[in-house]
């Protein structure tokens, strides 16, 4: 059976977009992106979601804590869950709250570091790299992300450079969805079945070409 791993953040794991802090609700298994995916690809390919909310890509949070440090876990993830055919790779959103002050390309070559550091444990691992889909600085999380707007400026260029440069597939998640104005980050439930339903065609035909 064919596998995939989708490494990803709160809009992987399936967040419903906060109309106040401290909300932890969620949508549905079915209704997630990944879930999407892996219902319109068939019985024959198995996608594992691997997404956590506030996953940064190399960052431990000094104000949330927790595992959130995509990079740390990264490796254990992996073996859990090998052999793998495909990895699915979409974080840097986090990387963009006022508290880690990095810019675009450093959030890239993070990603980078991630592909890396993922072939290193499996060779030869194939990876799809995904933009994130643009913040917006408003509703529920606008005080997170003071100036996320102006630091993710040219952050879907850098990563397709990545993606190029490491042979990973890429895909910019703007030209499928967008963020909820609730909240700025997470995505309302059509943008999940949206989104579902293009990566579906896009791994078919990623798998398709390894063939």
């Amino acid at each position: 059976m064919t596998t995939i791993l989708v490494y990803g953040d709160s809009n992987s794991h399936g967040t419903i977009p906060l109309q106040r802090l401290g909300q932890a609700a969620r949508f549905a298994p079915q209704h997630r992106w990944p879930a999407v995916m892996a219902d319109r690809l068939g019985p024959e390919i198995r996608v594992i979601d691997e997404g956590l909310p506030g996953r940064t890509t190399v960052h431990d949070d000094p104000i949330e804590g927790g595992a959130r440090n995509g990079l740390a876990v990264l490796p254990a993830v992996l073996l859990s869950h090998a052999p793998l055919d495909l990895l699915v790779l979409m974080l840097g959103t986090n990387d963009l709250k006022s508290r880690f002050s990095i810019t675009a390309w450093e959030i890239a070559r993070a990603v980078e570091r991630l592909v890396v550091t993922a072939r290193t444990e499996l060779p030869g691992l194939d990876i799809m790299i995904i933009a994130p889909a643009p913040v917006r600085e408003v509703g529920s999380l606008k005080d997170v992300f003071v100036g996320a707007e102006a630091r993710q400026s040219g952050l879907t260029a850098h990563l397709a450079r990545v993606a190029e440069t490491q042979g990973c597939g890429f895909v910019d998640a703007s030209t499928h969805i967008e963020v909820s104005m609730v909240d700025g980050v997470h995505w309302e439930a059509r943008a999940h079945v949206s989104f579902g339903t293009a990566m579906a065609d896009l791994v078919a035909a990623r798998l398709k070409g390894r063939t």
